[in-house]
């Protein structure tokens, strides 16, 4: 009688982390043209600077980048089987910079240091803190970030772990920054990126109804997760979860947000940095998205002619023509799904 072993990766579970640990994540993942057309299939993206390799010329850079939040995915998406292959929800997100722009060519891969570790009082399920960075091909840092994640614990009678939860910025400043090589928005062609509007004419407090929705998919939020090679079986695997649905990744959610922000923000054409995030309430198929955002902040850049826009990002689950983000409970509003803080590099 043959003897049945196992080598595959049931992925970590809480008890399995400790703060320290460093994670090296499996297969680097190269960036190619089909990840840009693969993009823009799935989301309504308009932005000029992706879509076009001679607008990007003009405005300074030697390469034409992909969506700053393909990096991300696809960097994203190496964390998974170590970290939240077994997790509940992906809470939020802080400290995220992008570094510099990734290009078809470049190769990503994926670095993880667990930074804070807290179990839950019901002692079923703990929040793991790790800290991500992205290299290329080259050695040099892409995309960091810092994520918390709900981790289920293999066994409920394990002893928690001291609890640490590590001190992160709110808000990265403007100087905090990092602003592609060579970039020069001083003679951006605004008829090429579709709409008019310079840092200037944005005012701290502006909210921005970007309008148009989408209705999500299985097919599509399945091949997104897919394309990034995301694991997480909430995903794609409908007995992952008690209720038989399948979880949009929340990702997904960003970039149907971030595209549907083309309208009134066609020209901040760079994410320069994740703040904060968190998903509010869990995205299904059939579900239409919508999205505003509020202008928090403006600030300046070295580089010729690029300022600095610091935007809440709203997606919604149906249509919110109040725009609010939360109720006189202080709770968030019925029907909002994503709360996102990030900077945008937009022309002066």
């Amino acid at each position: 009688m043959s003897k049945t072993t196992s080598k595959t990766n049931a992925g970590n579970f809480f008890e399995d982390f400790t703060v320290g640990q460093v994670i090296e994540h499996a297969t680097p993942r190269t960036i190619t043209e089909g990840d840009r057309a693969l993009y823009q299939a799935l989301y309504p993206t308009r932005f000029a600077l992706p879509s076009s390799a001679e607008f990007a010329r003009q405005v300074g850079l030697e390469r034409h980048p992909v969506e700053d939040l393909i990096g991300f995915h696809v960097a994203f998406g190496k964390t998974v089987p170590d970290v939240s292959l077994n997790a509940v929800a992906n809470l939020g997100y802080a400290e995220c910079r992008f570094h510099q722009p990734v290009a078809p060519g470049d190769t990503l891969r994926t670095t993880s240091e667990v930074i804070g570790l807290k179990q839950n009082s019901n002692g079923k399920t703990g929040v793991v803190y790790v800290r991500s960075t992205a290299v290329n091909q080259r050695g040099e840092t892409a995309i960091d970030w810092c994520r918390w994640v709900m981790v289920h614990k293999r066994d409920v009678d394990a002893p928690a772990p001291d609890t640490f939860v590590p001190d992160l910025k709110p808000v990265l400043e403007a100087s905090d920054l990092k602003v592609p090589a060579g970039l020069d928005f001083t003679s951006y062609d605004f008829a090429a990126a579709g709409e008019p509007h310079r840092l200037g004419d944005y005012e701290v407090g502006e909210k921005i109804d970007h309008v148009d929705g989408v209705t999500l998919t299985d097919a599509e939020h399945m091949m997104a997760t897919r394309l990034w090679q995301n694991t997480a079986k909430v995903h794609f695997n409908t007995q992952a979860r008690a209720d038989g649905n399948r979880l949009v990744y929340g990702g997904h959610v960003i970039s149907m947000a971030r595209a549907l922000s083309f309208n009134g923000l066609a020209n901040a054409q760079l994410v320069a940095a994740i703040n904060a995030g968190a998903h509010t309430a869990p995205a299904y198929a059939d579900r239409t998205v919508y999205a505003w955002s509020e202008v928090l902040e403006k600030g300046e850049t070295e580089a010729p002619g690029v300022g600095a826009l610091r935007l809440r990002l709203v997606a919604t689950r149906g249509r919110d023509e109040s725009m609010t983000l939360r109720g006189d409970d202080g709770k968030y509003a019925d029907g909002v799904l994503l709360d996102l803080d990030y900077w945008a590099l937009i022309p002066v």
